[in-house]
């Protein structure tokens, strides 16, 4: 697990969890398993302790956060190895997805106001406590994200539909997760979070 070769890269770009393909080609792949595509293998809360502080452009994963056992460790670790300004961006199954409870590896549950919890700034009123120090993170955005696999091409353009409907508003956002979730489920949802200087 050697991240010197990397720390010169100009953005330096880490993917979590990018399993046999990375997203963004730039990025610094990361996985446990040694697959195509990954470029250090081994724990990511070992990877990103092992870096130093401000020294990352961009963290993301995809359908990653949910296996880690205490997801805030990884948050408090980005916080600290991501430079001011920079982007930690995370796509997570919605604790309404039905398919979410098949995977024995599951461990954590995400919907509209988890990473509040955790961090200093966030876009809603509704405020939630926060049982230990806010990281120094603010919360853009939370999206919910609606989708079929083809060849469910109808149900697929309805839930693009339900999608524009629910991030309209915080207000939907709310509503949807209190009123509707549990009978139109959610794929995913889409966080961003930004570094406070």
């Amino acid at each position: 697990m050697n991240v010197v070769p990397y720390l010169s890269r100009d953005p330096l770009i880490l993917e979590l969890g990018c399993g046999g393909g990375k997203r963004d080609v730039r990025a610094v792949g990361v996985d446990l398993l040694d697959l195509p595509g990954v470029d250090i293998m081994g724990d990511a809360l070992e990877v990103l302790s092992s870096l130093p502080a401000s020294s990352v452009d961009l963290i993301y994963s995809e359908h990653f956060m949910e296996h880690v056992p205490q997801p805030h460790s990884i948050l408090r670790e980005a916080e600290r190895v991501l430079k001011p300004g920079g982007e930690f961006r995370a796509i997570i199954p919605h604790f309404s997805n039905p398919w979410f409870y098949s995977d024995p590896t599951h461990r954590s549950y995400f919907g509209l106001y988890t990473f509040c919890y955790w961090v200093a700034q966030t876009p809603f009123k509704r405020q939630v406590p926060n049982y230990e120090t806010p990281l120094a993170f603010e919360l853009v955005s939370a999206r919910h994200i609606f989708k079929s696999s083809p060849p469910f091409l109808v149900r697929h353009g309805i839930k693009k539909i339900l999608s524009c409907w629910v991030n309209l508003t915080h207000w939907t956002q709310e509503f949807y997760e209190e009123f509707l979730s549990q009978v139109m489920p959610c794929y995913e949802i889409d966080y961003r979070l930004r570094k406070l200087p």
